[in-house]
Protein backbone atom coordinates (compact mmCIF):
# COMPACT_ATOMS: atom_id res chain seq x y z
CA UNK A 1 0.00 0.00 0.00
CA UNK A 2 1.47 3.44 -0.97
CA UNK A 3 1.76 5.89 1.17
CA UNK A 4 2.40 9.30 -0.02
CA UNK A 5 2.80 11.26 3.55
CA UNK A 6 6.89 11.79 2.57
CA UNK A 7 5.81 13.96 -0.70
CA UNK A 8 2.93 15.93 1.41
CA UNK A 9 4.85 17.02 4.26
CA UNK A 10 7.97 17.75 2.20
CA UNK A 11 5.68 19.78 -0.46
CA UNK A 12 3.74 21.79 2.47
CA UNK A 13 7.05 22.09 4.28
CA UNK A 14 8.47 23.95 1.30
CA UNK A 15 5.35 25.89 0.52
CA UNK A 16 5.29 27.05 4.21
CA UNK A 17 8.97 28.91 4.04
CA UNK A 18 8.48 29.99 0.43
CA UNK A 19 5.16 31.65 2.30
CA UNK A 20 7.19 33.25 5.29
CA UNK A 21 9.69 34.74 3.15
CA UNK A 22 7.40 36.06 0.81
CA UNK A 23 5.85 37.38 4.09
CA UNK A 24 8.62 38.80 4.96
CA UNK A 25 9.47 41.31 1.59
CA UNK A 26 11.62 38.39 0.11
CA UNK A 27 11.45 37.49 -3.28
CA UNK A 28 11.89 33.40 -3.44
CA UNK A 29 13.68 33.57 -7.05
CA UNK A 30 16.14 35.03 -5.47
CA UNK A 31 17.07 31.72 -3.26
CA UNK A 32 16.85 29.99 -6.45
CA UNK A 33 21.01 30.66 -7.14
CA UNK A 34 22.24 27.29 -9.13
CA UNK A 35 25.70 27.58 -7.34
CA UNK A 36 24.94 27.28 -3.76
CA UNK A 37 22.22 24.66 -4.31
CA UNK A 38 25.01 22.58 -6.33
CA UNK A 39 27.62 22.42 -4.11
CA UNK A 40 25.15 21.83 -1.41
CA UNK A 41 23.31 18.97 -2.79
CA UNK A 42 25.90 18.02 -5.02
CA UNK A 43 28.77 17.90 -2.26
CA UNK A 44 26.25 16.69 0.39
CA UNK A 45 25.18 13.61 -2.18
CA UNK A 46 29.09 12.70 -2.70
CA UNK A 47 30.39 12.67 0.56
CA UNK A 48 27.72 10.35 1.56
CA UNK A 49 28.66 8.02 -0.74
CA UNK A 50 32.03 8.03 0.21
CA UNK A 51 30.91 6.73 3.03
CA UNK A 52 29.99 3.98 1.94
CA UNK A 53 30.22 1.05 -0.89
CA UNK A 54 28.92 0.26 -4.11
CA UNK A 55 26.50 -1.26 -3.04
CA UNK A 56 25.33 0.97 -0.18
CA UNK A 57 25.00 3.53 -2.96
CA UNK A 58 22.44 1.30 -5.17
CA UNK A 59 20.69 0.67 -1.32
CA UNK A 60 20.93 4.95 -1.19
CA UNK A 61 18.75 4.89 -4.08
CA UNK A 62 15.93 2.45 -3.39
CA UNK A 63 15.71 4.61 -0.28
CA UNK A 64 14.75 7.80 -2.20
CA UNK A 65 12.20 5.91 -3.62
CA UNK A 66 10.77 3.88 -0.94
CA UNK A 67 10.35 7.03 1.34
CA UNK A 68 8.51 9.02 -1.12
CA UNK A 69 6.27 6.19 -1.84
CA UNK A 70 5.86 4.11 1.59
CA UNK A 71 7.37 1.01 -0.49
CA UNK A 72 4.36 -1.82 -0.20
CA UNK A 73 3.86 -1.54 3.69
CA UNK A 74 0.56 -2.79 4.35
CA UNK A 75 -1.21 -2.31 7.71
CA UNK A 76 0.18 -5.40 10.25
CA UNK A 77 -3.22 -6.20 11.42
CA UNK A 78 -4.13 -7.41 7.60
CA UNK A 79 -1.95 -10.29 8.35
CA UNK A 80 -3.91 -11.54 11.47
CA UNK A 81 -6.84 -12.60 9.01
CA UNK A 82 -4.64 -14.35 6.60
CA UNK A 83 -3.11 -16.37 9.18
CA UNK A 84 -5.77 -17.25 10.90
CA UNK A 85 -8.29 -18.60 7.78
CA UNK A 86 -4.68 -20.43 7.19
CA UNK A 87 -4.90 -21.75 10.67
CA UNK A 88 -8.76 -22.72 10.10
CA UNK A 89 -7.68 -24.62 6.78
CA UNK A 90 -5.00 -26.57 8.23
CA UNK A 91 -6.27 -27.79 11.79
CA UNK A 92 -9.23 -28.92 9.46
CA UNK A 93 -7.61 -30.43 6.65
CA UNK A 94 -3.94 -30.65 7.59
CA UNK A 95 -1.14 -28.20 6.24
CA UNK A 96 -0.88 -29.88 2.68
CA UNK A 97 -4.30 -28.24 2.15
CA UNK A 98 -2.77 -24.96 2.63
CA UNK A 99 -0.71 -25.57 -0.79
CA UNK A 100 -3.21 -24.48 -2.76
CA UNK A 101 -4.14 -20.57 -0.70
CA UNK A 102 -0.27 -20.10 -0.35
CA UNK A 103 -0.63 -19.82 -4.02
CA UNK A 104 -3.42 -17.07 -4.01
CA UNK A 105 -1.23 -14.96 -1.42
CA UNK A 106 0.96 -11.89 -1.97
CA UNK A 107 2.85 -11.31 1.54
CA UNK A 108 5.93 -12.66 0.35
CA UNK A 109 7.03 -13.63 3.96
CA UNK A 110 3.85 -15.24 5.09
CA UNK A 111 3.77 -17.44 1.96
CA UNK A 112 7.64 -18.50 2.45
CA UNK A 113 7.03 -19.46 6.47
CA UNK A 114 4.31 -21.43 5.49
CA UNK A 115 5.99 -23.29 2.67
CA UNK A 116 8.43 -24.34 5.12
CA UNK A 117 5.97 -25.59 7.52
CA UNK A 118 4.12 -27.61 4.29
CA UNK A 119 7.60 -29.10 3.60
CA UNK A 120 7.76 -30.34 6.92
CA UNK A 121 10.69 -28.14 8.01
CA UNK A 122 11.18 -28.40 12.02
CA UNK A 123 9.28 -25.59 13.86
CA UNK A 124 12.33 -24.13 15.39
CA UNK A 125 14.18 -24.29 12.15
CA UNK A 126 11.50 -22.49 10.90
CA UNK A 127 11.52 -19.78 13.83
CA UNK A 128 15.15 -19.46 12.80
CA UNK A 129 15.17 -18.99 9.01
CA UNK A 130 12.48 -16.30 9.22
CA UNK A 131 13.65 -14.60 11.90
CA UNK A 132 17.48 -14.48 10.19
CA UNK A 133 15.06 -12.67 7.18
CA UNK A 134 14.08 -10.34 10.13
CA UNK A 135 17.80 -9.55 11.45
CA UNK A 136 19.00 -9.53 7.77
CA UNK A 137 16.09 -6.48 7.18
CA UNK A 138 16.70 -4.97 10.10
CA UNK A 139 20.74 -4.16 8.48
CA UNK A 140 19.72 -3.15 5.65
CA UNK A 141 17.15 -0.98 6.43
CA UNK A 142 19.23 0.75 9.47
CA UNK A 143 22.08 1.42 6.85
CA UNK A 144 19.48 2.87 4.78
CA UNK A 145 18.00 5.10 6.92
CA UNK A 146 22.14 6.08 8.10
CA UNK A 147 22.50 7.62 4.52
CA UNK A 148 19.77 10.00 4.90
CA UNK A 149 20.95 10.72 8.56
CA UNK A 150 24.33 11.16 7.69
CA UNK A 151 23.27 13.50 4.55
CA UNK A 152 21.53 15.79 7.20
CA UNK A 153 24.74 16.26 9.30
CA UNK A 154 26.66 16.75 6.32
CA UNK A 155 24.46 19.41 4.69
CA UNK A 156 24.39 22.64 7.03
CA UNK A 157 28.31 22.07 7.32
CA UNK A 158 28.82 21.85 3.27
CA UNK A 159 26.33 25.03 3.13
CA UNK A 160 28.14 26.96 5.63
CA UNK A 161 31.30 25.98 3.12
CA UNK A 162 29.39 27.97 0.57
CA UNK A 163 29.11 31.02 2.87
CA UNK A 164 32.82 31.66 3.67
CA UNK A 165 33.48 30.64 -0.15
CA UNK A 166 30.60 33.96 -0.91
CA UNK A 167 32.13 35.99 1.50
CA UNK A 168 35.58 35.75 0.29
CA UNK A 169 34.10 36.59 -2.80
CA UNK A 170 32.98 39.96 -1.25
CA UNK A 171 36.07 40.93 0.56
CA UNK A 172 37.82 40.44 -2.96
CA UNK A 173 35.46 43.19 -4.19
CA UNK A 174 35.50 45.72 -1.38
CA UNK A 175 36.23 48.66 -3.90
CA UNK A 176 33.32 47.89 -5.30
CA UNK A 177 30.64 48.79 -2.96
CA UNK A 178 27.63 48.58 -5.29
CA UNK A 179 28.25 44.69 -5.67
CA UNK A 180 28.72 43.79 -1.97
CA UNK A 181 24.85 43.70 -1.32
CA UNK A 182 24.32 40.96 -4.18
CA UNK A 183 27.18 39.21 -2.82
CA UNK A 184 26.59 39.16 0.74
CA UNK A 185 23.26 37.79 -0.25
CA UNK A 186 24.35 35.56 -2.41
CA UNK A 187 27.11 33.86 0.17
CA UNK A 188 24.12 33.00 2.47
CA UNK A 189 22.25 31.26 0.31
CA UNK A 190 24.52 28.31 0.37
CA UNK A 191 23.75 28.41 4.73
CA UNK A 192 19.96 28.87 3.92
CA UNK A 193 20.21 25.90 1.57
CA UNK A 194 22.57 23.64 3.55
CA UNK A 195 20.16 24.03 6.80
CA UNK A 196 16.98 23.74 4.98
CA UNK A 197 17.73 20.44 3.05
CA UNK A 198 18.76 18.95 5.92
CA UNK A 199 15.97 19.32 7.94
CA UNK A 200 13.32 19.76 5.88
CA UNK A 201 14.24 16.85 3.37
CA UNK A 202 16.94 14.66 4.37
CA UNK A 203 16.24 14.00 8.42
CA UNK A 204 13.01 13.52 7.58
CA UNK A 205 13.37 11.34 5.16
CA UNK A 206 16.05 9.01 7.29
CA UNK A 207 13.17 9.07 9.85
CA UNK A 208 10.67 7.88 7.80
CA UNK A 209 12.59 5.42 6.72
CA UNK A 210 13.09 4.32 10.14
CA UNK A 211 9.44 4.10 10.74
CA UNK A 212 8.70 2.15 7.31
CA UNK A 213 10.91 -0.24 8.77
CA UNK A 214 9.21 -0.72 12.20
CA UNK A 215 6.52 -1.24 10.66
CA UNK A 216 7.36 -3.88 7.82
CA UNK A 217 9.38 -5.41 11.15
CA UNK A 218 6.05 -5.60 13.58
CA UNK A 219 4.63 -7.23 10.31
CA UNK A 220 6.75 -10.15 9.70
CA UNK A 221 7.58 -10.48 13.68
CA UNK A 222 3.11 -11.41 13.83
CA UNK A 223 4.03 -13.38 10.97
CA UNK A 224 6.76 -15.53 12.52
CA UNK A 225 3.94 -16.07 15.58
CA UNK A 226 1.32 -16.87 13.15
CA UNK A 227 3.16 -19.56 11.30
CA UNK A 228 4.61 -20.86 14.53
CA UNK A 229 0.79 -21.39 15.49
CA UNK A 230 -0.04 -23.00 12.49
CA UNK A 231 2.19 -25.47 12.59
CA UNK A 232 1.26 -26.23 16.03
CA UNK A 233 -2.27 -27.36 15.03
CA UNK A 234 -3.40 -23.89 17.40
CA UNK A 235 -7.10 -23.44 17.86
CA UNK A 236 -7.85 -20.42 14.92
CA UNK A 237 -9.84 -18.16 17.63
CA UNK A 238 -6.72 -18.35 20.12
CA UNK A 239 -4.66 -17.64 16.80
CA UNK A 240 -6.79 -14.43 15.90
CA UNK A 241 -6.49 -13.32 20.14
CA UNK A 242 -3.04 -13.80 20.31
CA UNK A 243 -1.95 -12.15 17.26
CA UNK A 244 -4.09 -9.22 18.27
CA UNK A 245 -2.70 -8.55 20.83
CA UNK A 246 0.50 -7.82 19.10
CA UNK A 247 -0.51 -5.39 17.38
CA UNK A 248 -0.51 -1.57 18.54
CA UNK A 249 -3.76 -0.09 19.57
CA UNK A 250 -5.74 1.11 17.11
CA UNK A 251 -4.75 -1.45 14.69
CA UNK A 252 -6.23 -4.62 16.60
CA UNK A 253 -9.31 -5.94 14.34
CA UNK A 254 -12.57 -6.36 15.11
CA UNK A 255 -12.72 -10.09 17.20
CA UNK A 256 -15.65 -11.36 15.01
CA UNK A 257 -13.00 -10.03 11.89
CA UNK A 258 -10.29 -11.67 12.93
CA UNK A 259 -11.58 -14.68 14.04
Amino acid sequence: MKDPMMLIGLLMGFAIVILANIMEGGNPVSLLLVAPMLLVFGTTFMVTLAGGTIADAKAFGVGIVKAFTGGNVSNAGLVVPSVVSLAEKARREGLLALEDMVKEMDDEFLVKGVTLAIDGTDPEEVRDILEAEVTAKKKFDKQQAKYFADAGAYAPTIGIIGTVMGLVHVLENLSDPGALGPLIAGAFVATLWGVCSANVIFLPMGNRLKRLSELEVMRMEITIEGVAAIQAGANPRIVAQKLSSLLPAGQQPPAAEAA
